[in-house]
């Protein structure tokens, strides 16, 4: 559950300002986080927070970086996760300044991750698509997936087990594993309509 929902307005805010930090960075060698940072710092809540970047208008992915667990007030972590899914994600190589005004910027608010417990092989069951981001963690090995993406592939709650194991870099199968750690969480997503354009908060059930 949030602590904390976030308007249109606010949402509309965290956007602009992702948009800004990486047009900053691409127009000036001599960026400075702080500039952006100074200018998102009324946003004090701790909530985790993923900047995604995406063709337009094909939608294609082009960067998603971003922090499940909060470690700096949210106005700080979306300047970071933005300049992360931008010349960072090791997916894709850095972002142009032309190819960046042909992409769509979303901001995921995250809820704290909550555990999912009680018998490892009907997790699945306690998952609801379209609603549950989630997380698998195994020592080492960690991986996520947005709310959105099982909704995206038409991923069922088994499926979206199995890929977030194999996105974590185990079987895919081990989500029924005790010692594997699955976790589910929430997300407020806000997202042009087009590149710079109005911003909207997307549902996704």
């Amino acid at each position: 559950m949030f602590m904390h929902s976030y308007t249109l307005q606010e949402g509309a805010e965290l956007v602009k300002a992702a948009r800004h930090t990486i047009d900053l960075s691409l127009r000036s060698p001599r960026f400075e986080r702080k500039v952006v940072r100074d200018i998102t710092k009324e946003f004090r809540e701790m909530d985790g927070v993923f900047v995604t970047l995406e063709h337009y208008p094909t939608k294609a992915l082009r960067g998603c970086i971003g922090f499940p667990i909060a470690v700096s007030p949210i106005g700080e972590g979306v300047v970071d996760a933005a300049l992360a899914a931008a010349f960072e994600d090791p997916r894709f190589v850095p972002v142009s300044h032309k190819e960046f005004d042909r992409l769509l910027v979303e901001v995921s608010v995250l809820t704290q991750p909550e555990e999912i417990t009680g018998a490892a092989s009907q997790r699945y069951k306690k998952i609801k698509i379209g609603k549950d981001g989630v997380m698998a963690r195994y020592g080492l090995y960690s991986g996520l997936f947005l709310p959105q993406v099982a909704v995206e592939q038409k991923w069922n709650e088994k499926k979206f087990l199995e890929e977030v194991c194999a996105k974590a870099g185990i079987p895919s199968n081990y989500w029924m594993q005790p010692s594997v750690k699955i976790f589910k969480f929430q997300t407020q997503v806000f997202r042009e309509e087009e590149p710079g354009g109005k911003v909207i908060e997307v549902k996704h059930v």
